[in-house]
């Protein structure tokens, strides 16, 4: 056995520590409340996974296709091996986040979706997004722009499609961003039958697609959640005529342009929205770090 093979490489024992990180969520002599802050522990890791480790990994590999010189630990390689690891556990918090949501069900606390209110919720629901959410976004038509818009690092994203049942080959496409900053993401719904319901804002805004699209002469709107993770290193000048703060500071502001490093994204999400959303990112197949979530998790019924 070689040097290497008995050495753990770093970016996996990284992964190995989240993971131990993912399993105290699971863990059910951990109080509920407390999993699911591991949860959200959890995916603050893995972003800044991606944003600080990942980055560099790709970097390496940048320079290995431009100079041909080959780097002693395979970058490639390591990047492949980062990608499976991070599908299982992908994977795992999925299936942690359904086992949280039944056992919030027991306690009589519901997590539901858009396709689950009930006439008084609608009703509360249209009324909270008119009045606390319609004013605060704003949708950007992306079908056939020559300028893509920027994805912001980390934000939450609806990519939405619009289209006619009669027609579904005339579609236009648009980018809503989550307004999780201003708002809330979880909206606790008016009770009933001594049973609490909470949705969550992005599944506020699918359910009001209809009245943000209202000029639009479409009978159908699909959204699908998306969300970019870029590159968070930062790149010194190497101008002698500016300080070193200067540099800094310009160096911390270009990294909200920073290179994609991780695309997540709705797996129901229609083959037509995903091509034109990966080509105008200029995601490739080498940028094979696509995470793909599950578009409906299993809800208990109220």
């Amino acid at each position: 056995m070689s040097l290497n093979d008995k050495i753990i490489n770093r970016e996996l024992s990284w992964l190995s520590f989240n993971e131990r990180v993912l399993q105290e969520a699971a863990d059910p002599n951990v109080p509920l409340v407390e999993r699911f802050r591991f949860l959200g522990i959890f995916s603050n890791n893995q972003d800044e996974f991606f944003k600080v480790r990942v980055a560099t990994i790709k970097r390496m590999i940048d320079v290995e296709n431009s100079t041909g010189v080959k780097n002693r630990i395979n970058p490639k390689k390591t990047l492949n091996e980062i990608q499976k690891k991070v599908i299982k556990l992908k994977d795992s918090f999925e299936e942690t986040y359904i086992q949280l949501i039944r056992e919030l069900a027991n306690h009589n606390i519901y997590i539901i979706n858009e396709k689950q209110l009930n006439s008084e919720q609608a009703d509360y629901v249209r009324d909270y997004f008119r009045e606390h959410v319609h004013s605060i976004i704003t949708p950007i038509m992306v079908h056939n722009v020559n300028s893509f818009p920027h994805l912001k690092d980390k934000s939450i994203y609806l990519a939405v499609k619009l289209y006619s049942k009669d027609d579904e080959s005339v579609s236009e496409y648009a980018i809503i961003e989550v307004p999780t900053d201003e708002i809330n993401r979880f909206i606790v719904l008016p009770p009933a039958n001594r049973k609490k319901f909470i949705i969550i804002l992005d599944d506020v805004i699918r359910f009001c697609l209809d009245d943000i699209f209202t000029t639009f002469d479409y009978t159908h709107f699909d959204a699908y959640t998306i969300k970019l993770t870029r590159d968070a290193e930062l790149d010194i000048d190497n101008d002698l005529s500016k300080s070193f703060l200067d540099k800094i500071a310009e160096s911390v502001s270009s990294r909200k342009k920073g290179q994609p490093v991780r695309f997540v994204y709705d797996s129901l999400m229609p083959e037509d929205l995903f091509q034109y959303i990966t080509k105008h990112l200029e995601l490739d197949d080498e940028d094979n770090l696509w995470i793909e979530i599950g578009g409906e998790p299993w809800i208990p019924p109220p």
